[in-house]
């Protein structure tokens, strides 16, 4: 399938995504609880400066404000029936952002989990998970989104179901899972898991990944596991900026800008194709990570010690691959900040 992405792609060594949505829109004004998807109708100017702030930034990618943008999300805020609509304005103010960046610049429209467990755990069935990503991808697509991006998923079944909803929307997709629990994602998939299942699919994803999780330095020994598995498809590094820690009332995250420009440049040597930030990722990080990127010549892989020693100490013993690594422990779900 001919797009964008996979023409940038096949054209540079590397791309930029962007940062964080929620942190940026927290800033901004955006009140815990707030559903962020309503402000694509009732602040499209301060979704326009999210988007121009990435693009200003250096990123040649950037996600839309579509993260909770399922009916099954919405219906938290009795906007089920507005899921194809924001959706679409979603993309939309993100068509027209890119559309005068005077570079190629990706839209990709955000879609986030549904927030409901599948059968046989939960009550949610295959064919109702396709329909609601069907519905918001339609809207995505309608809205001018070169591609879907399926983002912070834990569980294979939301993978398969979004895979599915791409086909049938004619769209090209990207996902990316959450390794926040001893190096597995809430449900127990680990990078070997995910990169045989990209493998796999039916429609492939452009490329595939990790975002959001515990920091830096744990995204990048999940990225060398994703570079262990062999896959030939690109794959994706959207790590955290730095730790969350509570400070006066807000949640802060300590990453530094040149903790992130020393994050960015480790995780393109250990072979990610599309490099950007998650949660307190802000435009000064991704201006960080662009230069460094751009002025740094390309080395080996780093090692587990080298990340350790420049981005952290690693937050479980083992990625949760291989003989005698922990079981994993089931954690809250994380949204996209």
């Amino acid at each position: 399938m001919t797009n964008l992405l996979s023409k940038l792609l096949s054209e540079r060594d590397w791309l930029m995504a962007d940062g964080a949505t929620g942190t940026t829109l927290f800033n901004m004004g955006l009140s815990s609880g707030d559903a962020p998807e309503l402000w694509n109708a009732d602040h499209p100017d301060r979704i326009a400066k999210l988007y121009q702030g990435a693009v200003d930034a250096g990123s040649d990618i950037f996600l839309t404000n579509s993260f909770g943008g399922t009916r099954a999300r919405l219906k938290l805020h009795d906007a089920q029936d507005r899921a194809f609509e924001l959706s679409k304005l979603a993309a939309e103010i993100g068509r027209d952002v890119a559309d005068k960046a005077g570079r190629p610049v990706v839209v990709a429209g955000s879609m986030g989990p549904t927030g409901e467990i599948m059968e046989p755990m939960g009550s949610l069935t295959h064919a109702s998970a396709v329909e609601m990503f069907h519905e918001q991808a339609e809207g995505l697509k309608a809205g001018g989104a070169d591609v879907l991006w399926v983002e912070t998923i834990s569980a294979a079944e939301d993978f398969k179901a979004a895979a599915e909803a791409a086909n049938l929307a004619g769209m090209p997709w990207c996902g990316t899972m959450s390794f926040d629990t001893a190096g597995r994602t809430m449900m127990g998939f680990t990078s070997a898991d995910l990169a045989a299942l990209a493998d796999r699919l039916d429609p492939a994803p452009v490329a595939f990944g990790a975002n959001c999780g515990v920091g830096a330095s744990d995204l990048l020994r999940t990225v060398l596991g994703f570079r262990a598995s062999g896959t030939e498809i690109p794959f994706i590094a959207k790590g955290n900026a730095g730790i969350p820690k509570y400070v006066d009332g807000h949640i802060h995250y300590d990453g530094t800008p040149e903790l992130m420009a020393r994050y960015a440049v480790m995780a393109r040597d250990a072979g990610a194709r599309i490099i950007g930030g998650c949660c307190g990722t802000q435009t000064v990080h991704l201006a960080a990570m662009k230069k460094a990127l751009e002025e740094t010549p390309p080395g080996p892989a780093p090692t587990l010690e080298e990340i350790a020693a420049q981005i952290g100490g690693f937050s479980s013993d083992s990625d949760g691959t291989g003989e005698g690594a922990p079981a994993p422990r089931r954690t809250r779900r994380r949204t996209r900040g």
